[in-house]
């Protein structure tokens, strides 16, 4: 290690990769926004967020969480410009109250994140 080294890592933090209930309050900010899939996901977050990473194994275990709690629903469709259909998820409507207090969570952390930085 070098005081050179140091001084990059403050200057360009290596990411922060998302925990499980990060993401579930990430993903339903974005789909109370419209609906997403998977990758969409993943690369909304880089691009909205550059400091923050989402692995597809969290990605995947939270939308599951989410799926069986009947918060949000999966369907198949076909997206243009994709070769196959996606599993496309949206927030179910009975569910609505819970995923904007959630979501409303997400944006709190955020917030509160790049203060600190």
């Amino acid at each position: 290690m070098k005081f050179e080294d140091i001084y990059k890592f403050f200057h360009s933090p290596p990411p922060h990769y998302l925990n499980k209930e990060l993401a579930v309050c990430y993903i339903l900010y974005i789909l109370l926004q419209g609906e997403s899939y998977g990758t969409e996901l993943i690369e909304q977050l880089e691009q909205d967020y550059s400091t923050y990473r989402l692995s597809d194994t969290v990605l995947y275990g939270a939308l599951k969480f989410l799926e069986e709690e009947g918060t949000i629903a999966g369907y198949w469709k076909k997206v243009e410009g994709r070769g196959r259909p996606r599993r496309m998820y949206r927030v179910d409507e009975r569910a609505l109250r819970q995923a904007e207090e959630l979501a409303r969570l997400w944006q709190e952390y955020i917030t509160t994140e790049s203060k600190a930085m």
